[in-house]
Parts: C-alpha cells; structure tokens; sequence
C-alpha cells in the first residue's frame, strides 16, 4: 500500500493508504516521491476556489522524484535516476502543440490539478515529463517547476543586460522573475506589501531595490529614476488590482508581463497604453527547455534555493500543519512536504 494524501473537499486534507500503482507501461515510469513544494494552486484547490477543478484530488505537481520501474521503450531515464517533473502533460496533436507551444496545448492535464498528482509514495506517468539531475537533492528538484514558471516568464520578456526591470509580486514566483532577471543581468526592482518577503528578496540580493506597495510605490519608484521608468515590469501577484496598475509602470516602448492570472476580465485605459506603445505579454506554465536550463543553473551553483524553503512537513504532519501556511502571518516562503 501507498501513503497519499487526498483533499476529499475543500478544506479536507486526509491521509490514508492507497493501492500500489501498476507497473509501467511501455513509455511510463513508476516513480517514487520524496519531496513535493506546496504552492498557490494547491492553496486554492484547498480554500476551493481554483478553477477547473474537481474533488477528491490528489494534489502536488512541484516534484522531486527516484525512478524505480521503466517500461521498454523508455530511453530518457534509467531506474535510480533523480528528477524534476515537468507537469503539463500535452497531447502533442493540437494547433498549440504543433506550433512549438506545448505549454498552451488544448488538451492539456496538470499533473495534480486536472489529475491525481504526487502527494503520495508512489505515481506513475509518462517518462518524457521527468528531467534527470546529477547532483541535486530532492527539495530542490521539487523546487526547479515553480523555478520554471518564473524563467519561462523572463524569456518570454527576452530581458537585456543592464535593463531596468519591476518585479510586483514577491512571493515564489515572483521570486522565480527575479532570480532569472538577474542571471540576464537586469537591474531589478520588487514591490510587494509584505515587509518580511521584501525583507526576504533584500537579504537574498541585497543590490535589489524593494519598494513598499502599500505606500506609492510609483512615487518612490520615480524618486529614483525619474520619468525613465522600467521597460520591463512583471505582475506575479495575479491580483486584478495590481494587474490594473501594472500598466502605469512601464516606459514608453516597453513591456508587461502577465505571470499571475486570476478568473475574470482586465480592464485598462487605452490612451496610456497606446501612448507608450507598450507591448502586452502572457506567460503560461514553462517548456522542457526550461527545466533543462533551470537543472543545468542549479548544478553549476547558480541559484542558491536553501533560504526559500521555510516551512517543511511529513506525511504524517502534513494534514495539520498544511491550513497554518496561509495565514498572512505565517512567514512562509516555500513549503516542502518530504516523504522520504
């Protein structure tokens, strides 16, 4: 029997013992879960507000995994292999996929969000979402897909050195923006209302500029450039509110990045945004591309992921503890629930 942890409905989380997975079929591996990150989906399928959801569901798509069965075909991974997995399961078939946009596909299945993830000993899923790694520990494999969605975000901006960017939002993935801006070389602000994650972002990069965002940001913002404003400013809060005023931060010529999302409309005052002939982009989930480029980073000691993690819980603990790391006070950064 396996351990897994259910959310049978919003707001309960259960731990019980489920059947082992199967052997794998041809292109499948069984792998088994040692380290799984918590993050902002797993806490609104937990309050029941995440969209395209159903319950009972096994949650958990941040993953550090051991290969432990391969079916015949599989070529990319051998059995003991440590690895990140790369959750957006695509069909490979539609208009997206055909087009070099997995990432968008129709059909796609999130690991843990469409379908059962890996909050449990043992899974089983297709050998092409795993990405191998040399030398890394299981809580930072776990930590390489939320890593992802932050450098897909920055290479969909194509940041320049020397380039003035605004980062608003600093929790993971805005943290994720800013750790892959500043490997572009970018001279980075952050704006967040929290003052133990800009306190978090200062200690981390001390020669970043943070800005209060209860106050006026903007303001403080332009205390120190000017009117020569960031041509490059990232919304990771999926907050409407600050998506709106998003806009008013960008240079003329420059652009916004939508990282975070939220289920409804987005208005903006069209006279500003074609006046600086502003350029609007989204950014989705992440491609193979960038778990590779993330491992290869983590390896060669590049990205320092230890401090992010600030809250850990076991199998047995996880039930308990999991609903204290949304309170505003609690101080998390990252959670990491470890199996094994």
């Amino acid at each position: 029997m396996t351990r897994t942890i259910i959310l049978e409905a919003p707001g309960q989380l259960r731990l019980t013992q489920t059947a082992n997975p199967p052997l794998p079929g041809p292109t499948e591996a069984l792998i088994r879960i040692h380290s799984v990150g918590v993050c902002g989906t797993d806490q609104h399928a937990f309050h029941g507000n995440q969209p395209f959801f159903t319950y009972p569901r096994i949650l958990g798509h941040e993953l550090g995994v051991e290969v432990v069965a391969v079916g015949e075909q599989v070529d990319t991974v051998t059995v003991g292999a440590h690895c990140a997995v790369e959750p957006y399961f695509h069909c490979g078939e539609c208009p997206p996929c055909k087009r070099g946009k997995p990432n968008c596909c129709l059909n796609i299945r999130v690991f843990g969000v469409h379908i059962d993830g890996g909050m449990s000993d043992y899974a089983l899923l297709p050998a092409a979402y795993l990405h191998p790694a040399q030398t890394l520990s299981y809580e930072q494999l776990a930590l390489v897909e939320p890593l992802a969605i932050g450098a897909h975000a920055v290479s969909r901006a194509q940041i320049t050195a020397g380039e003035r960017v605004l980062v608003i939002g600093a929790g993971p993935i805005g943290l994720a923006v800013v750790q892959f801006a500043l490997l572009a070389e970018a001279k980075i602000f952050v704006v967040d209302i929290s003052p133990s994650r800009l306190a978090f972002c200062q200690s981390q990069w001390p020669d970043i500029t943070c800005l209060d965002g209860s106050a006026d940001p903007l303001a403080a913002l332009q205390s120190i450039v000017g009117d020569d404003l960031p041509t490059a400013v990232f919304d990771a809060t999926g907050n409407p509110h600050s998506m709106r005023n998003a806009f008013n931060y960008v240079a003329y010529g420059g652009r916004l990045i939508f990282v975070g999302l939220f289920q409804g409309d987005l208005s903006f005052h069209d006279p500003t945004f074609h006046s600086h002939e502003m350029t609007l982009l989204s950014s989705r989930n992440a491609t193979s591309a960038d778990f590779q480029r993330i491992i290869h980073y983590l390896e060669e000691g590049r990205i320092n992921l230890d401090p992010w993690i600030t809250h850990r819980a076991t199998a047995e603990t996880v039930v308990e503890e999991f609903p204290g790391w949304f309170d505003k006070n609690s101080g998390i950064i990252k959670a990491v629930i470890n199996f094994a």
